[in-house]
C-alpha cells in the first residue's frame, strides 16, 4: 500500500494522448478491488448496488448484517484505546519495539512507543464523533475505526532442524494454520472462516487458547467475529488492537504474531492464535505455541 502514493493507471498498459486520471493509490487500495468487483446488484443495501466501496463501508454492511449498535462499537473502541494506553505506560511493548533514533530540531530524539492511541479516551469523546461513511445515520466513525499508520515489523521463520543447526534459540513454533474467505463486501468477517477452518483441521476451540489477537480493522468488524466465534475478551486483544494501536496495512499480520508471542511470554502462557481480515475477503489464522 505504500509502494506508490499517486499513479496514472493507464501508464502501465500505454497511455494515449490526452489527459490521464491521477489516483491516490492508498485510497484506491482501501477500496479493496471493488472497482473491479463492485457491490452485488442484489445486495441488501440498494444505494451501493453495482458501485465500488471503501473498506469503511464494509464495516457498515457488517453492522447492519449483525445488528451491531454504535454503543457496542464505541465500547470496543474505548477498550482498545484504554488498553493500548495502559500497556504502553506499563512498558508491555518495550521488548518487542526496536527504538529508532532521529533528529528533531537539530536534537536527537528516540522513537520507541506507538503513538496512535488517544490518552484518556472516554465514551463521551467517542460518542460525540460523527459517522465517517454514511452521513447522519451511520455507526462507523473515526473513533471506532483503526488508524492509517506507518509501521514496520519483522520475524524470522525457519524449520526446527535449521534452527538447531544454526544454534538459534527457538521462541515459538507455528503449530496450526487455517485459511478462509467470504464475500468481499463483508471482508471484515473473513477471520471467522479462517479460524473455523483451523478449528476443523486441528480439532481446536476458542477455549484452547491462552491469548488471541484478532485485529480490529473496525470495531464493527471485530464484533462480527466476536459474536460468531464467541470470543472471550479476557484473553483477546488484551493490550489493544487496530483501533487503539493503529493498522499499518501490510505490516499488521506479522505485528500480531510478534505481539502475541511477547504477550504469551510476558504472561507465562503457552498457546496463542492470531488472525486478521484482508481486503477482498481473505484471511489467515495462525496458532503459535511457546517452547
Amino acid at each position: 500500500i505504500n509502494a506508490e502514493y499517486m499513479g496514472v493507471p493507464g501508464v502501465r498498459w500505454g497511455q494515449r494522448l490526452q489527459d490521464g486520471e491521477c489516483i491516490d493509490r492508498m485510497i484506491r487500495n482501501l477500496h479493496a478491488g471493488s472497482h473491479l468487483v463492485p457491490y452485488p446488484l442484489d445486495g441488501p443495501n440498494k444505494n451501493f448496488r453495482g458501485k465500488p466501496y471503501i473498506m469503511g463501508m464494509t464495516a457498515e454492511f457488517l453492522a447492519a448484517k449483525y445488528n451491531i449498535t454504535r454503543q457496542e462499537q464505541d465500547e470496543v473502541a474505548l477498550r482498545s484505546h484504554n488498553n493500548a494506553e495502559r500497556a504502553t505506560k506499563q512498558g508491555v511493548f518495550a521488548e518487542e519495539i526496536v527504538p529508532v533514533e532521529y533528529k528533531l530540531k537539530k536534537k536527537k530524539a528516540l522513537f520507541d512507543k506507538d503513538e496512535h492511541f488517544r490518552p484518556g479516551m472516554t465514551m463521551e469523546i467517542l460518542s460525540s464523533l460523527p459517522p465517517g461513511f454514511i452521513p447522519k445515520v451511520g455507526s462507523v466513525t473515526a473513533g471506532n475505526s483503526s488508524g492509517i499508520n506507518d509501521g514496520a515489523s519483522a520475524l524470522i521463520l525457519m524449520s526446527r532442524k535449521k534452527a538447531n543447526e544454526l544454534g538459534v534459540k527457538i521462541l515459538a513454533t507455528v503449530t496450526a494454520v487455517g485459511i478462509g474467505a467470504c464475500p468481499p463486501e463483508y471482508m471484515g468477517e473473513s477471520p471467522v472462516y479462517a479460524i473455523r477452518n483451523l478449528f476443523s483441521k486441528y480439532n481446536r476451540s476458542v477455549q484452547d487458547y491462552d491469548r488471541m489477537e484478532i485485529n480490529e480493522a473496525f470495531a464493527a468488524q471485530y464484533l462480527s467475529c466476536e459474536k460468531q466465534l464467541n470470543l472471550n475478551r479476557e484473553v483477546t486483544n488484551v493490550n489493544g488492537s487496530g483501533v487503539g494501536l493503529g493498522h499499518p496495512v501490510g505490516s499488521t499480520g506479522s505485528r500480531l504474531i510478534v505481539t502475541l508471542l511477547h504477550e504469551l511470554k510476558r504472561s507465562g502462557k503457552k498457546r496463542g492464535l492470531a488472525s486478521l481480515c484482508g481486503g477482498g475477503g481473505v484471511s489467515l489464522a495462525t496458532e503459535i505455541t511457546l517452547e
